[in-house]
């Protein structure tokens, strides 16, 4: 599990706005991206390295307009 302190944690745009799918990022730590579910804050956190969460977001938007 990746070191949390200082973590700054903001609600995922793409979040469902109706208490649905939420999710919240923090990427302002260094190396390292942390997401975790709005709804279960203590249920567990992913770790991702900055690098591979951007391909991510990118394949993500690629794919909603798709």
């Amino acid at each position: 599990m990746s070191d949390q302190t200082g973590a700054d944690w903001r609600k995922s745009s793409r979040s469902n706005g109706s208490g649905g799918a939420c999710v919240e990022v923090a990427d302002n730590l260094s190396g390292v991206v942390l997401v975790r579910d709005t709804k279960d804050r203590e249920g567990g956190t992913l770790a991702f390295a900055p690098g591979r969460w951007q391909a991510f977001v990118r394949f993500a938007k690629q794919s909603a307009t798709a």
